[in-house]
């Protein structure tokens, strides 16, 4: 495998939304932490379960299963919730379970395909076939709710 100084590694965590494998950049997750039941918010986004208190800090968790359009989660203790930061924004993912840490190079990145929903396209950066499984990369900055979005409600 040749390396390329465009071939760059990273580090990225890889879970599982049902059948599902998907992945985000390691840089951007904070934490990963057990299910805690989320305060509901009125008049949120259908996809954002709530609020948990994190250490003083309020954080929205992200459905990621409806988020992505693969329906409702109904969430039990076994369910994980990943902490992630993008810009000055900050959420929780909530998501079946954690899977493991992938170094992969951007060579790796196939483009979305064109099959795919716009939806899908939308949220999904790229797809990387790892180990015969596909695992789709996770594009942070169209998964989090916009917060002036927010605001202007």
């Amino acid at each position: 495998m040749s390396n390329s100084s465009s071939d760059h590694w990273q580090e990225l965590i890889a879970f599982r939304i049902g059948e599902q494998e998907f992945c985000v950049d390691i840089m951007s997750v904070r934490e990963i932490r057990g299910w805690t039941p989320a305060t509901p918010l009125p008049h949120a986004q259908r996809y954002v379960q709530g609020v948990i208190n994190l250490r003083g800090t309020v954080l929205p968790i992200i459905d990621l299963s409806a988020r992505l359009g693969f329906g409702f989660t109904a969430p039990e203790a076994r369910h994980v919730i990943i902490v992630v930061r993008y810009g000055d924004q900050e959420a929780g993912l909530l998501v079946d379970a954690v899977c493991d840490i992938l170094s992969v190079t951007d060579s790796m990145l196939q483009p979305t395909p064109n099959v795919a929903s716009e939806t899908v396209k939308s949220f999904i950066r790229g797809i990387l076939a790892v180990e015969g499984r596909m695992i789709g990369l996770i594009g942070l900055e169209r998964i989090l709710p916009d917060m002036q979005e927010a605001d202007a409600a």
